[in-house]
């Protein structure tokens, strides 16, 4: 009886330190969710060239400026980084389910949604701006209002879309679920241009010769919350004190340097 009691209790004792190393390495992982379609922020490739990390479930990788940022905040919580591939409207929802423990997809700390999620410090900020084709009656716009009459679109649910009722005149377009679907129907002609931000719009000009960037001098009005953009977090999540001390440590140099680093790198057919 003795004997069988041991054996038991060695058996007991196995899987309790089979449940306590699966848990270590669960607890070990950093999932961060992204489109993974926004670059230079973020985009989808086929290997994992210039640092780009693997998307989980795929044979899939993710590079850009959102996943250097993830990957340096792993670092400095000693944990394995998991970039999770989802779309932009499943982001929140993702992040309020556990299904990932952060958003890193060049998303803005607005007070919409602050009710849902929190956010760390900002780690990223940028004006906006319109993506035309180039050679267009478009190209030399200086003022919003130079839009007018024509059609313009943005992402679906992103503060882009709402400054669009700034331009007088505008023909305001059915909202695009995201950014490649925008620089297909720009190229095509369905639309005149799209509101983005600056780095989106470097990227874009750099990417296809036919589209180019404007800059303003007679802006959109927007609120800082609005262009900067902040890692989402679960409500009273403990991650986001470590995340902002590990963000403080980032100068703005190197902010820039990663930036435009992502630029160069980013795939010709994003």
């Amino acid at each position: 009886m003795k004997k069988k009691l041991a054996i038991m209790l060695a058996v007991v004792m196995s899987a309790a330190m089979l449940f306590t190393a699966c848990g270590q390495k669960e607890d070990n992982t950093f999932k961060v969710g992204m489109e993974a379609g926004y670059a230079p922020f973020n985009w989808t490739q086929s290997d994992d060239s210039n640092g780009a990390v693997k998307i989980e479930g795929s044979n899939e990788y993710a590079g850009g400026y959102d996943v250097e940022i993830a990957k340096k905040i792993a670092a400095g919580l000693g944990k394995e980084l998991v970039i999770v591939k989802t779309e932009w409207d499943g982001l929140v929802p993702a992040v309020t389910s556990g299904s990932i423990d952060a958003i890193v997809a060049g998303m803005s700390p607005t007070a919409d949604r602050k009710k849902t999620i929190d956010f760390t410090d900002i780690y990223y900020k940028s004006d906006l701006v319109m993506v035309v084709r180039k050679g267009g009656g478009f190209e030399n716009a200086t003022s919003i209002q130079d839009f007018s009459g024509a059609k313009i679109t943005a992402q679906l649910n992103t503060f882009h879309y709402s400054v669009i009722d700034q331009i007088n005149g505008v023909q305001k377009q059915t909202a695009m679920d995201n950014f490649p679907a925008m620089r297909v129907a720009l190229e095509s002609g369905v639309i005149d241009g799209y509101v983005s931000e600056r780095p989106e719009g470097v990227s874009a000009a750099a990417a296809n010769p036919n589209f180019a960037m404007v800059e303003f001098t007679d802006k959109f009005v927007t609120s800082e919350e609005d262009t900067a953009i902040a890692v989402g977090l679960n409500k009273g999540s403990e991650l986001t004190a470590k995340i902002n001390q590990i963000l403080a440590g980032i100068s703005e140099e190197d902010r820039q340097s990663i930036m435009d680093t992502a630029i160069k790198n980013q795939p010709a057919a994003e």
